[in-house]
């Protein structure tokens, strides 16, 4: 393959260089042009391997100055169309892989206008775009309005495949075998002049020796070294000697407060930790029921090592060690009265979390867990008390996904999340049960937005298996927001809690409000009104189950 020198223009096998206008134009110099005087002829081979590249991009180069010719003109327009094609793609391969769907809008959303393919393989939770999308909400409502149809056909699915079934309680030798140290450790019977499940362990270390030397919970969070390192130094002084042998008070709270999270729960701990017969954990909510005693941090950063039960005990020694000051007081041993302090613990995770069961438990044929964390704090507590605050799971939803996604929010964007989070859970109701669904790891993982928290009579269904309903008290956020007061009264009456004097009563009822919402987020505003509508059919029939249970119709949370 032969080019001329000057031009780069394609010269066939016999050609005599008329063709180019450079060289046979009316400018055309027989003394300059190396052809027609012989001189300095380059032919240039493309499949040479001797072919001096850098000289054919210089000769180029020099030559696209002066291109004057029709042909070159053709081809100029040709390298533009090119270059424009070019680009074009980096921009749309650019624009799928950040996932900007709202910015420049070059490929239609699936949850805009059609309907939806079932393929969880396609949602990936771990995504979020880097650039904040810029969104123009009358323009975009229009279409969000189209999914109503779509989703709705979605949320009929779902509801026709409800079925509320009572699970099988697992006998007490079961769970012996899952959880051998865990009951090698706590006993089947506790102090009777305690409130709550107390029992004094040996201790068999001596003055040197470092308690929480161990500790998961002192090694892996800087925040709660100071507390630690105040019970190394008054740990001796708390211990319990009797005929040379030294003993350790050991605790666990008297109730939980297990849910849900972003319903209130970090307010009414706040508030009730203002009591002067409270006492809490060291850390508000350690999760070793559903996450650390199964080595879990986060599930997707994969297990650390199992905390063990007595790191979980170790959370509540400051309560202890006042307990059996308590109880070493001269007016109880003489008297037999008992210690009026209870212990209380926090995890918002407590009432939902069993994603871990799948890792350690064998599976059942069904899908479904055959062991629960109800099932195993009822083993060591059957007379615990039971604390659950909820609100709307509407709003909870909205609140959730404004408080854990840190890039990209926006009402559009929760819009989708939803629609994505409901193809999802349809799809595993074609094949597994409601209970099987809740609970699975690999679904809740998939989901962009926490659906499953909210359908809370599921829950509460599997709780009451195990517990009595006189043991769990059931409250609404939207009435401790109403009324806080009236709430306080009925959890104080519930834990069996004495009077308050008047300063203390104002100083918790008049203390702020815990964990709101970020300013940034409040600045986002409401959820679009067709995702509100979408959430309100698809909540609707948990909440009629909830209301029946609870023999109250507060909560169908019902809106005029």
């Amino acid at each position: 393959m032969r080019y001329c020198i000057n031009c780069c223009i394609h010269l066939l096998p016999d050609d005599l260089h008329r063709q180019c206008f450079r060289c046979r134009g009316p400018d055309h110099n027989n003394q300059r042009c190396p052809v027609c005087r012989g001189g300095n002829k380059i032919p240039l081979y493309a499949d040479s391997k001797q072919m001096k590249w850098l000289a054919v991009l210089e000769v180029r180069t020099d030559h696209c100055e002066s291109w004057n010719g029709l042909f070159c003109l053709r081809k100029g327009k040709l390298c533009s169309l090119m270059f424009g094609l070019i680009i074009m793609t980096l921009v749309m391969v650019s624009y799928m892989l950040t996932g900007a769907k709202h910015g420049l809008l070059l490929i239609p959303s699936p949850f805009h206008y059609g309907a939806f393919a079932s393929n969880p393989s396609l949602m990936d939770n771990e995504s979020l775009s880097d650039v904040k999308d810029h969104y123009q909400p009358s323009k975009m409502n229009i279409s969000y309005v189209k999914d109503y149809p779509s989703i709705k056909l979605i949320i009929d699915t779902i509801t026709s495949k409800i079925e509320f079934i009572t699970r099988q309680r697992p006998d007490l030798e079961e769970l012996r075998k899952q959880e051998p140290h865990m009951f090698s450790v706590i006993p089947n019977k506790f102090l009777p002049n305690s409130k709550n499940p107390c029992w004094y362990e040996e201790y068999q270390g001596n003055t040197t020796t470092d308690p929480y030397a161990t500790n998961s919970y002192a090694l892996y969070s800087k925040r709660f070294r100071i507390i630690f390192d105040y019970l190394r130094k008054v740990f001796w002084n708390h211990l319990y000697h009797y005929k040379d042998k030294h003993y350790r008070l050991r605790c666990l709270p008297h109730f939980y407060i297990i849910g849900q999270p972003k319903c209130g729960t970090t307010d009414l701990y706040d508030r009730l930790r203002l009591h002067p017969d409270v006492r809490f954990s060291a850390i508000k909510e350690p999760h070793w029921w559903t996450r650390k005693r199964f080595g879990i941090i986060r599930l997707r950063d994969g297990f650390h090592d199992r905390y063990p039960v007595e790191d979980y005990l170790d959370l509540f020694d400051l309560a202890a060690h006042q307990i059996q000051g308590v109880l070493q007081s001269d007016a109880v041993k003489e008297q037999g009265k008992r210690s009026n302090i209870i212990i209380g613990e926090a995890s918002a995770s407590t009432m939902w979390d069993n994603n871990a069961w799948i890792f350690f438990y064998d599976n059942s044929s069904e899908g479904e867990p055959p062991f629960l964390i109800q099932d195993f704090i009822h083993a060591f507590q059957p007379n615990a008390k039971l604390i659950i605050m909820l609100r709307d799971p509407v709003e909870r939803l909205y609140s959730d996904y404004l408080y854990f996604v840190s890039a990209n929010k926006s009402a559009e964007d929760f819009h989708e999340k939803v629609a994505e989070s409901l193809q999802l859970f349809e799809g595993c109701l074609q094949d597994f049960s409601l209970r099987a669904c809740v609970y699975n790891n690999t679904l809740n993982n998939a989901m962009p937005v926490r659906l499953q928290v909210g359908l809370y009579v599921v829950y509460l269904l599997d709780w009451l298996t195990v517990f009595n309903k006189d043991q769990i008290l059931v409250l609404r956020l939207e009435d401790h927001a109403s009324n806080m007061k009236y709430t306080m009264h009925m959890v104080f009456q519930f834990l069996g809690l004495g009077p308050l004097s008047e300063k203390q009563e104002a100083l918790i009822n008049k203390s702020p409000a815990s964990n709101t919402r970020r300013p940034e987020d409040r600045s986002l505003g409401p959820m679009l009104p067709t995702t509100k509508a979408i959430l309100r059919d698809f909540y609707r029939p948990f909440n009629t189950k909830l209301a029946q249970v609870l023999f109250d119709d507060a909560f169908l949370w019902k809106r005029t």
